[in-house]
C-alpha cells in the first residue's frame, strides 16, 4: 500500500505542479526585470552560446588575476530538460521526506533526518518498489548505511547522472497512488540533451581552470534550479578538488535556500572538495509569484523583504562558520545592501577570516554602489565589478532592468552623487584635484 500523500507531505499534489510545462510561461523573460535570459532554438545555438562563454572566460583571464566569469545553463541546453530533471529530483527528495515522516521524523532539520536502513528496506519492499534483497546492496559498502542509517545525501547519491540505476527505480505517483518509473518521461533524445549539456559545461570548466578563472553558474527560476544545482554539484565534485573553480548560486529569497546551502556544504565536507558559492537575494520574484498563483502551487518566495534579508544573513553566516572551521569554502557576497556588507565585515573580524585569505569576495554591478565597492577595495578586500557586455541593444535594457529592480536605487544614486561632489570640492580646496593621495 502506498502511504497517503496527505499523511506526510501536505500539499504535495499542488507542489508537483511547479515542475510541469505551462504554455503561458514559455517566455522566460515575462515578468523578469533583472536577469539575462536565453531561448532554446537548437543544439547549434547552444554551441554558439558556449563559444561566447569561452570568449568571456578568455577575456576575464586576460584582464585580471583570479577573475570570475558567469554562465547560464539555460543557454547550454534545452530548458525543457532542466524542468523535467528538476521534477525528478524534487520527487525523489520528497519521497525521502515522506519516508522520514513514516519513521516519525517530520519537522526535523533536513540534515538531521536519518532513516533506519532496515526499516527503509522494509518500506520499499512493502510499497512494491524493490525487494529487500534487491535494495540491500544499495545501502552497503563504503559510504552508504555504514551507521545503519540513511540520510538525504545518501539517498540523493542513488540518483547519479553517471549511472542508469535511476531508470530502474519506481516511486509512488502522488496523484494516482500508482508506482511509476522515476524517469519514465525521459526519451533517448533527452538523455542525449543532458549529455551534451554536461559536455558543454565540461569544456567551459576546463577552459576556466586553464585560464585561472572561476566559473559562476547563475541561479535561474526555481522550477529549473534543482537540476541546475545538481549539474553544478557534479562539476564541483570534479573541478574543485584543489581550489574552488566552479561556484553555485543560491537565491536567498527562496524559502528553501538555507536547507539547500547546508545540504551542499555537508556534501563538500564528506567528499573533500572546495565549496564555492555566490549568494544573491534573487531576480525572478514577479514571474515566480505569478506562475505559482496561475498554476496553483505554493509561492516559493519568502513573504517579505525582511525575511529574505534574514535568510541571506543566515546562509552567509553558515558559510563563514564553515570557512573558519575548514578553510575549504569560498563565498561571493553579491549584494548592493550596505547592511549586508557591514554584517559580513563584522563576522569576518569575529571569526578571524582575513581579507588576504581570499575566501570572501564582494561583488556589485558596474556603475552601481561605488561608495561600497571602492572603500572595500582600498581596505584590501577582494571586490569585483560585474561587467555585462555585448551589443548595446542587449546590454542597455539589462542594465535599466537592474536599476529598476534595485529597491531604493534612485536614493542611493543621489547619495553616491553627493559623496562624489563632496570629494571633488575637498580636492579643489586641497589643491589636489587629480590626486586622491593628499
Amino acid at each position: 500500500r502506498c502511504p497517503s500523500p496527505s499523511s506526510s507531505t501536505p500539499g504535495a499534489e499542488q507542489r508537483e505542479k511547479q515542475y510541469r510545462v505551462h504554455r503561458g510561461f514559455g517566455d522566460r523573460r515575462g515578468g523578469v526585470i533583472s536577469a539575462r535570459t536565453y531561448f532554446y532554438a537548437d543544439e547549434a545555438k547552444c554551441d554558439q552560446h558556449m563559444e561566447t562563454f569561452l570568449r568571456c572566460i578568455d577575456a576575464s583571464g586576460g584582464s585580471s588575476e583570479d577573475g570570475f566569469s558567469a554562465i547560464k545553463l539555460t543557454a547550454l541546453g534545452r530548458p525543457q530538460f532542466l524542468l523535467q530533471f528538476s521534477e525528478v529530483l524534487v520527487k525523489w527528495r520528497r519521497f525521502f521526506h515522506q519516508m522520514a515522516a513514516e519513521q516519525g521524523q517530520a519537522g526535523r532539520a533536513v540534515l538531521e533526518m536519518k532513516l533506519e536502513a532496515e526499516k527503509l528496506q522494509e518500506a520499499l519492499a512493502n510499497l512494491g518498489i524493490v525487494t529487500k534483497a534487491e535494495s540491500q546492496h544499495w545501502f552497503t559498502g563504503e559510504n552508504l548505511g555504514v551507521s545503519g542509517t540513511v540520510d538525504l545525501l545518501d539517498w540523493n547519491s542513488l540518483i547519479d547522472s553517471r549511472t542508469k540505476l535511476s531508470k530502474l527505480l519506481l516511486i509512488p505517483n502522488m496523484q494516482t497512488g500508482q508506482l511509476e518509473p522515476l524517469l519514465s518521461r525521459f526519451t533517448e533524445e533527452e538523455d542525449l540533451q543532458m549529455k551534451r549539456m554536461l559536455q558543454r559545461m565540461d569544456v567551459l570548466a576546463k577552459r576556466a581552470t586553464e585560464k585561472g578563472v572561476r566559473l559562476m553558474v547563475d541561479a535561474e527560476q526555481s522550477y529549473f534550479q534543482p537540476a541546475i544545482s545538481r549539474l553544478t554539484l557534479e562539476m564541483q565534485r570534479r573541478f574543485n578538488r584543489d581550489r574552488a573553480i566552479v561556484f553555485n548560486t543560491y537565491q536567498c529569497y527562496l524559502k528553501e535556500a538555507y536547507d539547500n546551502v547546508t545540504v551542499d556544504v555537508e556534501l563538500s565536507r564528506r567528499e573533500g572538495w572546495h565549496f564555492g558559492t555566490k549568494l544573491v537575494r534573487g531576480a525572478y520574484m514577479e514571474q515566480e509569484r505569478e506562475r505559482a498563483a496561475k498554476i496553483g502551487y505554493e509561492d516559493p518566495i519568502n513573504p517579505t523583504y525582511e525575511k529574505t534579508n534574514e535568510m541571506y544573513h543566515r546562509c552567509l553566516d553558515y558559510i563563514l562558520e564553515e570557512i573558519k572551521h575548514r578553510r575549504k569554502a569560498n563565498v561571493m557576497v553579491a549584494s548592493h545592501n550596505e547592511d549586508t556588507v557591514k554584517f559580513t565585515l563584522r563576522r569576518m573580524m569575529e571569526l578571524g577570516i582575513h581579507p588576504s585569505e581570499k575566501k570572501v569576495y564582494f561583488g556589485q554591478l558596474l556603475g552601481m554602489c561605488d561608495q561600497i565597492t571602492f572603500p572595500l577595495g582600498q581596505a584590501g578586500f577582494p571586490v569585483y565589478k560585474y561587467v555585462p557586455y555585448g551589443p548595446v541593444r542587449e546590454v542597455l535594457p539589462y542594465l535599466s532592468r537592474r536599476a529598476q529592480e534595485n529597491r531604493g536605487f534612485v536614493q542611493r544614486a543621489n547619495r553616491e552623487r553627493d559623496l562624489l561632489w563632496r570629494e571633488v570640492k575637498r580636492r579643489l580646496l586641497a589643491g589636489s584635484l587629480f590626486s586622491p593621495n593628499h
